[in-house]
């Protein structure tokens, strides 16, 4: 099933509609979907290392509007901005990112937008703290741009020669990237 999965986004990452999927995930992810946009940036890099460094600006540009949109549902919308945090499982979302902030400041923002946690918390709260629109913004692009061109770049450099290595361990790739994630999780939900 994980190989025919990862031969259908192959396929979509070589397709005419990938870049207006790429864009979109990116936006949806910043704000309300659950997966991140490198899901499909990488394969897109992998199909196409040529293009690699357009897809990381549309993935950049995608994810700080998405951002935009998460600042505006915890800024205008704050009860849908609270419904959603407590749906992610933070309930105190908001109580969190000022704490965070007031102990840390701005490398809030810098820092979780490089990880590859769900940024939608950080953007949904920095609305609901009414934070600064003009940093957050440029943080934003800041990181989030880092993150999408570092990624991009590494793969235009040794994805090629990286891809069969994947294809042949495909499920242990895929099993070692779940544990990163769960312990960046765990890291995040533990932190105070």
């Amino acid at each position: 099933m994980l190989g025919r999965l990862y031969h259908q986004v192959m396929r979509l990452s070589a397709s005419r509609h990938a870049a207006a999927a790429l864009a979109a995930v990116a936006f949806a992810e910043s704000s309300v979907f659950p997966i991140p946009p490198d899901a499909l940036l990488i394969p897109m890099v992998l199909a196409r290392p040529g293009r690699g460094l357009f897809y990381a600006g549309l993935c950049t540009a995608g994810s700080v509007a998405g951002g935009l949109a998460g600042y505006a549902i915890g800024y205008f919308l704050a009860p849908v901005g609270h419904w959603l945090l407590s749906l992610m499982g933070h309930p105190d979302g908001e109580a969190a990112f000022r704490a965070w902030f007031a102990q840390w400041g701005l490398w809030v923002i810098l820092i979780k937008g490089l990880l590859p946690i769900p940024y939608k918390l950080v953007t949904i709260a920095s609305g609901l703290a009414h934070f600064n629109l003009a940093v957050f913004v440029a943080a934003s692009a800041a990181t989030r741009g880092l993150r999408f061109f570092a990624i991009a770049a590494v793969l235009k450099r040794y994805g090629p020669a990286l891809l069969p290595v994947i294809e042949r361990r495909l499920a242990l790739i895929a099993l070692g990237a779940v544990a990163l994630a769960g312990a960046v999780l765990l890291a995040v939900r533990l932190l105070p």
